[in-house]
């Protein structure tokens, strides 16, 4: 599965999440942690259909947004808004999610320096 549609699916997954947030946090973190979700995707999303030597710059993008959104999860779970479980889950998923992105990567930057 592309690194997009795995992005996608993970994001459907904390969709499901979103809602188990109080009031309190659902439109301040909640709404930051979708917001970069949606952002990684579309970072992706145009990086898959670029030539490789412009593909670095959006992937990179997207890695800073990654490690951001794996903080502002640990912050909703440290808060207790977001229980073990479901961090762990979620951690899981993004952690194979950025050795792909990381992967995707190199090997460009690999290519392009021949």
């Amino acid at each position: 599965m592309p690194i997009v549609e795995r992005f996608i699916a993970v994001y459907k997954l904390w969709d499901e999440f979103r809602d188990d947030f109080p009031k309190k946090t659902r439109y301040t973190l909640g709404e930051k942690i979708d917001e970069y979700f949606i952002q990684i995707i579309e970072l992706l999303f145009i990086a898959s259909y670029l030539v490789k030597q412009e593909k670095i710059p959006y992937l990179r993008r997207a890695s800073v947004k990654l490690d951001s959104l794996k903080l502002f999860l640990r912050i909703s779970w440290e808060l207790k808004v977001l229980d073990n479980k479901k961090f762990i889950l979620l951690s899981e998923h993004l952690d194979e999610m950025g050795k792909m992105l990381g992967g995707w990567e190199r090997q460009l930057t690999k290519t392009s320096a021949y």
